[in-house]
């Protein structure tokens, strides 16, 4: 945190007592450990695992131009895929805080490089993906009510809010809920994909497997051209999207030194090989011209090989999306709560509730904000714009696990992998980066514009240090009114890990509860 965010908060005289208050009985409030291997594993999968593979597996074929390359892109794409996420394994037990990328970004290469991170990501990235996926889910589901054409706009906006309000009720209730969500819609998208996978293996023993041979599988349907391919990376690339996002709860793992790289070795295959083989069972019912022209594949597929029982397919995807949004509220927030203990968001999103020990604050920004971006109609464009931006930071976070080995030698790593790991993810990366500026400038150019206009929000926000008292006093009495809201206290880092002295110092100044609060809330027991 910088000293100006230090400053700037040292005006809340009475919170040091609630503080202390807190500390003195030992029964502080923290995050609570309670996400176990099982769980770790939901997380990733089902966060990775959305409507893409159910929907629209065209983009890695249309330019990869041929079965057999599409199926090298899918296999190619999970190793570095895999790569990523045990370089984020290291820097993960390396730095054992919840906020992912924004906490090694922001720890390695400073304040303002930490903000932008996070800037991008509150501003557009996760709302607008909560969103969208949200009106996947309402769209499957109202589907079958209007066979013959789209279901009201408003109606899927309103089912898409009501799914968005459901979870995040269930969060703010209990991370074990929340857990327990993530598990079951996890189970319940793998059983769908491997009824998928059987049907495929059904289709070979028949004898259909024309497609998977080698010389028709490797026949383009159009020239090959090394742009395309690359933009086949670049669509499998995004399929494999939150392959990061248990990072963001690193705090609340269960023996995270030993569950998080398990965690990792389990899911990323296992994604890799759900991903290759439903691939391969579409192929078997469908030529690449049906799959092209298809825009729900495994809706598609179903209507080929399941008749009557077809319907399961659009239930699949309803199931599929209802864990992708559970995942990404709980990780987000997280983010968001990870950047408020830090400084760089209002300190209140930093604080969870005295019994449930859950960030209910950061949870009902993420919902709010989420809600606020089914407003608009221009959500597909926003995600392309910050998409560079995504990618972009996954290769400055990697590049910050080499520049820390050699500030840090020492530095205690219980996870140390050879340094060709990140030197192979970043040529890909670079490969994708440089293509991406090449091919779409000014999608790119837009997307680093709207990052760009957090480095204004950062100096007045908080590298500012000597702001009016007046301003201070009032966000004070803001934050005061949103603890009694929300019945929340800052969490005891002796628990919940992560900076303790910046803890400290944090937990003393930036909690306007006076002490009698902090005596009411002390007896939570978390």
């Amino acid at each position: 945190m910088t000293d100006g965010a230090r400053q700037r908060t040292s005006t809340s005289g009475s919170a040091k007592d609630a503080a202390g208050g807190e500390k003195e009985s030992g029964g502080g409030v923290a995050l609570k450990k309670e996400i176990g291997l099982v769980s770790a594993c939901g997380i990733i999968v089902g966060n990775i695992i959305g409507s893409g593979i159910f929907v629209s597996p065209k983009g890695v074929m249309e330019n990869a131009s041929s079965v057999g390359v599409a199926l090298v892109v899918w296999i190619i794409t999970g190793v570095i895929t895999a790569i990523g996420a045990l370089c984020y394994a290291e820097l993960g037990v390396t730095i054992p805080k919840s906020g992912g990328d924004y906490s090694y970004v922001k720890d390695i290469f400073g304040g303002l490089a930490g903000f932008l991170r996070l800037w991008i990501a509150v501003l557009v990235i996760y709302p607008t993906n909560q969103a969208v996926i949200a009106l996947t889910f309402s769209n499957y589901v109202l589907q079958p009510l209007f066979p013959t054409c789209f279901p009201p706009e408003n109606g899927l906006r309103l089912l898409a809010a009501v799914c968005l309000l459901l979870l995040t009720w269930v969060n703010c209730s209990s991370v074990r809920w929340a857990t327990r969500v993530q598990d079951i819609f996890t189970a319940g998208k793998l059983l769908a994909l491997a009824l998928i996978i059987i049907m495929g293996i059904v289709q070979i023993c028949k004898g259909e497997y024309y497609w998977l041979e080698p010389a028709n599988a490797f026949e383009p349907f159009q020239e090959y051209d090394v742009g395309l391919i690359a933009l086949a990376f670049l669509q499998g690339s995004f399929a494999y999207g939150g392959w990061n996002f248990l990072n963001y709860v690193t705090e609340e793992l269960v023996d995270p030194y030993v569950n998080l790289p398990r965690a990792i070795f389990i899911s990323i295959p296992l994604v890799t090989f759900v991903y290759v083989f439903a691939n391969i069972a579409y192929v078997t019912a469908m030529s690449p011209q049906e799959l092209l022209a298809s825009n729900a594949v495994a809706v598609t597929f179903g209507e080929k090989l399941l008749g009557v029982m077809a319907w399961i397919m659009p239930i699949s995807v309803a199931l599929s999306t209802f864990g992708g949004v559970n995942g990404s509220l709980f990780t987000s927030s997280r983010l968001f709560f990870a950047g408020a203990r830090e400084g760089h968001l209002p300190s209140l999103l930093a604080m969870i509730h005295v019994k449930r020990c859950t960030p209910i604050p950061a949870l009902l920004f993420t919902c709010l904000s989420t809600l606020l971006m089914l407003c608009t109609s221009d959500m597909y464009t926003l995600i392309n714009y910050v998409g560079f931006i995504n990618y972009l930071f996954y290769g400055v976070t990697v590049t910050g696990q080499i520049v820390l080995r050699f500030k840090q030698p020492d530095m205690h790593r219980p996870i140390k992998i050879s340094l060709i790991w990140p030197v192979i993810y970043l040529i890909f990366w670079a490969f994708l980066l440089i293509f991406s500026l090449y091919s779409e400038p000014v999608v790119c150019g837009i997307g680093l514009a709207i990052m760009l206009t957090g480095v204004p929000v950062y100096f007045l926000g908080v590298y500012w240090d000597n702001k009016p008292q007046c301003f201070d006093a009032f966000v004070d009495k803001m934050t005061y009114l949103g603890q009694k809201f929300c019945v929340v206290v800052y969490p005891d880092e002796g628990n919940g890990g992560g900076s303790t002295e910046e803890g400290e110092e944090m937990k003393e100044a930036r909690s306007p509860l006076s002490k009698e609060d902090g005596e009411n809330h002390k007896s939570a027991d978390c």
